[in-house]
């Protein structure tokens, strides 16, 4: 087996390890099977390997991603296994001997992976929707056909379960949120979205940790505060945990 090298640095590769997944595309894209899209396993430069895995996005599958992180995470020159949205980032100490053994231990580790349940916390997060808070929260309306009620309703509903960290410290991809308020990404990404924005961007929903840029459309906003380096464990959620959002109020 050869494997395809592409050019990036370790901090590319950590944005990489959770957006490689194109969200915008339609709900049923996220539901082909294996057969249909297969394992893909590639070098990042020569000291990290990126695992993408197959099938749909969804919890069993991001619970096999966390089996599998745990796994390689001991293996012998492995400096970290970071789990990204159905896919992993391994970084090693120095640049793998055999890239096509590691990579072929990598298949057989991931078809002997179970589906690793994390009993994480539950926080419950405050959101002001719309208004100055939540710009593109019209833009949601608009395409889905629901009320701005509607939308708040359901993307109240679930209770969200934090798959992987990544974009930026802190932030978080989230699985569960109802399909009918997903809305794709925005042509012209937002440059100055503040830290706590809720937004919406395909299939997935998330909260700014901190101020940046953003292609997702902003719905609203919480106050929590979800990285601070000065703390012994500087990001607020971890894979597992799960998020709730919960009505502020609503401006119209």
């Amino acid at each position: 087996m050869t494997l395809t090298i592409e050019h990036a640095s370790i901090s590319d590769a950590a944005v990489l390890g959770g957006r490689r997944q194109n969200y915008g595309q339609a709900a049923t894209a996220m539901n082909h099977d294996e057969a249909e899209q297969p394992l893909s396993i590639s070098m990042l430069g020569t000291t990290a390997m990126l695992f993408e895995a197959p099938g749909a996005l969804d919890l069993p599958a991001q619970q096999r991603i966390w089996s599998l992180a745990r796994e390689v995470a001991s293996w012998p020159g492995v400096r970290e296994a970071v789990p990204g949205v159905t896919n992993l980032m391994l970084t090693f100490v120095r640049p793998p001997a055999d890239p096509d053994a590691l990579a072929d231990a990598l298949r057989d580790a991931w078809a002997a992976a179970g589906e690793l349940r994390i009993e994480g916390k539950v926080i419950e997060l405050p959101v002001v929707y719309g208004g100055e808070f939540g710009p593109h929260l019209q833009d949601v309306v608009d395409h889905t056909g629901l009320s701005v009620d509607e939308v708040v309703e359901r993307h109240c509903a679930p209770l969200y379960t934090v798959y992987a960290l990544g974009s930026h410290p802190g932030y978080c991809y989230l699985g569960g949120m109802d399909l009918r308020i997903a809305t794709p990404r925005r042509k012209v990404p937002v440059l100055g979205l503040p830290g706590g924005a809720v937004s919406i961007g395909g299939v997935q929903t998330g909260v700014s940790a901190s101020a940046g840029p953003s292609g997702w459309n902003t719905i609203g906003h919480t106050s929590m505060v979800f990285f601070d380096p000065s703390r012994d464990e500087p990001a607020t959620l971890a894979p597992g945990d799960m998020i709730r959002f919960c009505v502020e109020r609503v401006m119209r």
